[in-house]
């Protein structure tokens, strides 16, 4: 099972970016799905979730600024990035874990850059 996510850049400091997550359909509606990050020299974060009854949660850092949402008939996850900062700049992965389950698969990354 292999997540894709897209949509990554170079985006200017208070710019906007979208970042998808294609999920397989087998395992989307049942799975909770998370965007993480990881910057150079740093650990890999969480960014924002959301699970298939739409309830989301978002890191601190990014809150008021990142908005998650999912599609469900094209099985995608959307990571809406406003008001970018160049501290966000990072990889960003994706990741489904089916509920219930420990199984988690990861996307492959996508490279976001923030820079004048």
């Amino acid at each position: 099972v292999q997540l894709q996510a897209s949509g990554g850049g170079l985006v200017q400091p208070g710019g906007s970016l979208r970042l998808s997550c294609v999920t397989p359909g087998s395992i989307f509606s049942a799975s909770y799905i998370t965007w993480h990050r990881q910057a150079p020299g740093k650990q890999r974060e969480l960014v924002a979730g959301i699970t298939g009854g739409l309830n989301t949660n978002y890191a601190d850092s990014v809150k008021d600024r990142f908005t998650i949402s999912r599609d469900n008939v094209k099985s995608t996850v959307y990571l809406q990035m406003n008001r970018r900062k160049p501290e966000d700049t990072a990889v960003y992965y994706c990741k489904a874990q089916p509920i219930g389950t420990t199984t988690q698969y990861w996307g492959q990354g996508t490279l976001v850059t923030v820079s004048s």
